[in-house]
C-alpha cells in the first residue's frame, strides 16, 4: 500500500496533506525518516509514525456531522492554543475533517477516519455543492450580486462562479444563499471582500445532500448510510 494512502486510511489527514507530511519528514517507517513521494509499505509488518506517535489502520471506520460554532479551529492541536473542533467530539478513533472551515464560520463539518471516503468528498470532479448562509452589512444591490454568480476577480485572479440567492434585507442586514463547489481557502469572505463588503454570519448549512439537520451549536451524530451514499455518489 502507497504510504500516503496507508496514512489517510490510518485517519491522520487527507491524502494531499499526508503527502506534505511525508515531504516535511515527519514520517518514519521503521524507525527511518521517509520524505519522498511514491514510496509503498506493508500495512501488516511496517511500523509506521508521525511525529513520533505509531499510527495504524483503523478497526472501524467512522463518520460524524457536527455543527461547528464560531471560535474553533480545525485542526486536532492549534499553535495558537485556540479550541478546537475534536474537544466537541468524543470518539476513540482518531478522525480529521473533510475540508475546513476557518475559525470565525460555523455550521457543517463532516469528520471521519476513512481517508478514501474523504479524498472522494474533496475531489473536484464530484462537484459536491457546499451551501452557505451569509449575513451581510448593508443592503446588497442586485447588480453586486451578479459579480458573484459571475465570479468576482481577486488579486487578478477570477474566482469561480457560485449560486447566489437574495434571501432578505432587515435592520441594515442582507441575508443570502451562497453555493458554491470548488471550495477554495476563504473563498466566501474573499468574494465579499471584493465587493467591499462585511459578513457579519457565515454559516455552512448543506454539503451534498446533507444538511444540519437540526443540530445545535456543538453537537455531532453518525451520518445515516443515506446521507453516506449520497456524498459517495457524489452529483
Amino acid at each position: 500500500m502507497r504510504l500516503n494512502k496507508f496514512l489517510s486510511n490510518s485517519g491522520v489527514a487527507s491524502r494531499r496533506k499526508c503527502d506534505t507530511l511525508i515531504l516535511e519528514g515527519k514520517v518514519t517507517v521503521n524507525g527511518r525518516v521517509v520524505n519522498e513521494m511514491g514510496i509503498t509499505i506493508n500495512e501488516r509488518r511496517d511500523k509506521i509514525a508521525v511525529e513520533g506517535k505509531e499510527v495504524k489502520l483503523p478497526s472501524s471506520f467512522v463518520y460524524i456531522k457536527l455543527n461547528k460554532p464560531k471560535g474553533y479551529a480545525c485542526t486536532a492541536s492549534d499553535e495558537k492554543g485556540r479550541k478546537t473542533i475534536y474537544s466537541l467530539v468524543k470518539c476513540e478513533e482518531r478522525l480529521f475533517s473533510v475540508g475546513r472551515l476557518d475559525y470565525d464560520t460555523e455550521g457543517l463539518i463532516i469528520l471521519t477516519n476513512d481517508g478514501d471516503f474523504a479524498n472522494k468528498v474533496m475531489h473536484p470532479s464530484y462537484n459536491i455543492e457546499k451551501e452557505y448562509k451569509v449575513n451581510v452589512e448593508g443592503e446588497v444591490k442586485e447588480s453586486e450580486l451578479a459579480v458573484l454568480r459571475a465570479g468576482v476577480v481577486v488579486e487578478g485572479e477570477r474566482m469561480p462562479e457560485a449560486k447566489v440567492k437574495w434571501l432578505s434585507y432587515e435592520n441594515g442586514v442582507t441575508k443570502l444563499s451562497v453555493v458554491i463547489d470548488e471550495g477554495q481557502n476563504r473563498q466566501i469572505r474573499r468574494m465579499f471582500e471584493a465587493i467591499g463588503r462585511s459578513i457579519k454570519l457565515l454559516k455552512r448549512v448543506r454539503i451534498g445532500e446533507v444538511t444540519l439537520g437540526g443540530l445545535k451549536r456543538g453537537d455531532y451524530r453518525d451520518l445515516t448510510e443515506s446521507e453516506l451514499n449520497s456524498l459517495v455518489r457524489g452529483k
